[in-house]
């Protein structure tokens, strides 16, 4: 609802249950076939998309991490976020904004944190080296 010129989101999570969420919370896309939301895990669903947003860096091994990105396209514009947040589901967490970009194995165009009451979440923006 932004309205930049998207012609389609998709919506990948390993969780069935974010599915219903994500069409709900985007029923004005489903309708008009701008969003689908998929149950799925990440590194087998292979995208052709322009923008690649991966919200949940801390979720994933490094192992995992390295096998989704080697299947990207090099001209996708890759957002990654993660955090220092120390849950039990957070198998990969950081220490700071250095400590992401490195693992992240992208040429970054922009980088960022944001501190939170009980966390800092990090944000970059790149391509495939």
């Amino acid at each position: 609802q932004s309205g930049l010129p998207i012609r389609k989101i998709t919506s990948i999570d390993i969780d069935p249950s974010c599915e219903s969420i994500a069409r709900t919370m985007n029923h004005l896309e489903v309708c008009e076939d701008k969003f689908e939301a998929i149950t799925n895990d990440m590194c087998d669903h292979h995208s052709t998309a322009d923008v690649i947003i991966n919200t949940s860096c801390e979720h994933l091994t490094q192992e995992k991490y390295d096998a989704w990105l080697s299947m990207i396209h090099d001209h996708a514009l890759i957002v990654l976020q993660s955090n220092n947040y120390k849950h039990p589901e957070h198998i990969r967490t950081i220490d700071s904004l250095d400590t992401f970009i490195e693992q992240s194995q992208i040429d970054v165009i922009w980088s960022g944190e944001l501190e939170l009451p009980l966390y800092t979440r990090y944000m970059i923006i790149g391509k495939i080296k």
